[in-house]
């Protein structure tokens, strides 16, 4: 039976433009309040007390949406095939060591790629929906895997009776007419990293052969990716934002200025050290920022208009999906991620880092190393995670993050997700049809 430790990790009372609202973690349900009875809650709550009003709705005892039994772990239907722990560009805040994750550098031969994408085929369910991500470093040092293993990743789930997706997180600089042709005539979804305008992209993004504007080189290669005859399915930029980035509206301006379909920001939380990575006070530079940015969204919603934020966008669809997980992602679960030396990983960021390896290529997924890691981190097994009333829409924080920093950015997470409810709330009810328009538009392939 679950047991809360605090009612004020099960209901949060929040208002919008609309009025008063009830936010229920368990479920992440939503509903109008009255005032009076708005009041009547949140008097209980600064109490902590259960109130009676919310008795059976909150359900404490076999009636949850979400238990805390943990979930074994399920097949493998995404991995991200780390294909060059190497790169092209020289990253002030870089967590992977410019894709080295603090060894050599070094990029994954053919034989790796095939033993891990025959095991990912051979090991699914009939007729499973696959994913395969390339990632580095910059995965196209090592273009001629990337092209070898797309075509025979697609070829060997066809003939499976899968169906089989891609994605690539790539800077774009090293792009080639062949390579955009490649991620146009496959089902990729690519996201390309971008840091803003010419100045403040090549202040912490640099060619590492010093020649050029890493800026100019990024733009070139999304010009290569817009052209209408070879676009890929979906196409976003990821915007890596430290605290002396400056004004994100004016930011994300500049970013959906180039035709793409999404834009979002990333803030350095685990970075080497020396490098400009957030601080639990700067965060709240960074909150007060991106929900300037969300207020825009909110406003263009309301207004019949989806602008293509992305991080506003999955908070969106979230809510509207009614998702609450346990979990803050896929990681060492449904997704694995193979090093260049054949290892298995809990994600992309955790390549190389035996805490959260599960096996290897050679010997398959390591189930009891997945079982002991979902145990372990089911997010009502976690402190302070267990007293928070956004844990099932947070997850508990990113694995890479939160080993190496701890959980510093809980106040943002609460911040933001607050201003998302409310804004959900007010377009849930005055501008309804903007969510069968964002469902409808085609998105990026997540590995979570």
């Amino acid at each position: 039976m679950h047991t809360p430790v605090d009612i004020t990790a099960e209901a949060r009372v929040f208002r919008s433009g609309r009025g008063a609202h009830l936010f229920l973690a368990d479920g992440s349900r939503i509903f109008n309040l009255d005032e009076e009875l708005a009041a009547s809650l949140m008097c209980s709550l600064s109490r902590r007390e259960i109130p009676p009003e919310l008795g059976d709705l909150i359900g404490f005892g076999a009636n949850r949406y979400i238990g805390d039994e943990t979930i074994a772990p399920p097949p493998v239907k995404c991995l991200s095939l780390n294909v060059a722990q190497a790169c092209n560009l020289s990253c002030s805040y870089c967590y992977a060591d410019e894709g080295r994750f603090g060894g050599k550098a070094r990029t994954m031969p053919e034989d790796i790629a095939r033993k891990a994408i025959d095991g990912l085929i051979a090991d699914s369910p009939p007729a499973s929906d696959l994913l395969v991500g390339f990632m580095g470093g910059e995965p196209f040092v090592n273009r001629k895997l990337v092209h070898w293993a797309t075509r025979y990743a697609a070829e060997t789930a066809a003939a499976a009776g899968h169906r089989m997706r891609f994605s690539i997180t790539t800077n774009a600089t090293l792009l080639t007419d062949q390579d955009a042709a490649l991620l146009s005539a496959f089902p990729f979804a690519v996201a390309v990293s971008l840091d803003g305008d010419r100045a403040s992209n090549d202040l912490q993004r640099q060619i590492a052969s010093g020649r050029g504007s890493a800026y100019d080189a990024v733009v070139a290669g999304l010009s290569s990716l817009t052209m209408s005859r070879r676009r890929p399915k979906h196409l976003s930029l990821r915007c890596t934002v430290t605290p002396f980035t400056g004004s994100l509206p004016e930011l994300l301006e500049h970013l959906l200025s180039f035709d793409v379909d999404e834009a979002g920001f990333a803030p350095v939380i685990a970075a080497p050290p020396g490098t400009p990575a957030f601080e639990a006070t700067d965060l709240e530079q960074f909150l007060a920022e991106m929900i300037a940015c969300g207020a825009e969204a909110k406003r263009r919603a309301l207004a019949g208009e989806i602008w293509a934020f992305s991080n506003f966008h999955t908070a969106m669809l979230q809510l509207h999906r009614g998702a609450h997980m346990p979990y803050p992602c896929g990681a060492g679960a449904g997704y694995l991620s193979v090093g260049s030396n054949g290892g298995l990983y809990g994600c992309h960021r955790l390549v190389d880092d035996a805490g959260f390896q599960f096996g290897d290529i050679a010997s398959g997924a390591d189930s009891a190393a997945r079982a002991a890691h979902l145990e372990r981190s089911h997010v009502d097994r976690q402190e302070p995670c267990r007293s928070c009333w956004a844990r099932y829409l947070c997850g508990g924080g990113c694995y890479h993050e939160v080993s190496r920093r701890g959980r510093i950015g809980c106040d943002y997470v609460r911040g933001w997700l607050e201003f998302c409810l409310s804004a959900y709330a007010e377009i849930s009810q005055a501008a309804p049809a903007y969510f069968s328009n964002l469902i409808s538009k085609p998105r990026g392939e997540s590995h979570a």
